[in-house]
């Protein structure tokens, strides 16, 4: 059994987001201003997340966004590695999440592969406050 890196274990809150185009200029948040979500990363290499916009209202003919996704994982101290086992999205079960992953302050910075959102190429970084064990 492969041991499980325990700096990533435990029961994550989001606390912010950031995101920039390739000329470093900050982009709206896709999942909107009052991004929401959890990530729980279990020590037997299973993990969840969710992440939505958590306005409680939204402007007309603005979509709320939401993503959840589940699978098993591998950290090697620098990149997490989920193989997608359930999404809210069906194009991802089946294929890889990887994330950049930073420890700072006792948070935890993830940062996906740029994408193209809104027509414009974007990187962005998710930072999470650790709530529980």
């Amino acid at each position: 059994m492969t041991t499980i890196d325990p700096r990533i274990v435990g029961t994550w809150r989001l606390k912010g987001t950031l995101g920039r185009d390739d000329s470093g200029n900050i982009v709206p948040p896709p999942f909107g201003p009052a991004a929401m979500g959890m990530v729980v990363f279990q020590a037997d290499g299973r993990m969840m997340s969710v992440l939505g916009d958590g306005r409680p209202s939204l402007p007309a003919g603005e979509a709320r966004q939401f993503m959840a996704y589940s699978g098993n994982y591998t950290f090697d101290g620098t990149t997490l590695t989920t193989r997608v086992d359930a999404s809210s999205d069906p194009s991802r079960v089946g294929g890889e999440q990887v994330r950049r992953v930073r420890f700072e302050r006792g948070l935890m910075v993830l940062a996906p592969p740029r994408r193209l959102f809104a027509g414009v190429m974007q990187h962005h970084e998710l930072t999470w406050e650790r709530i529980g064990n």
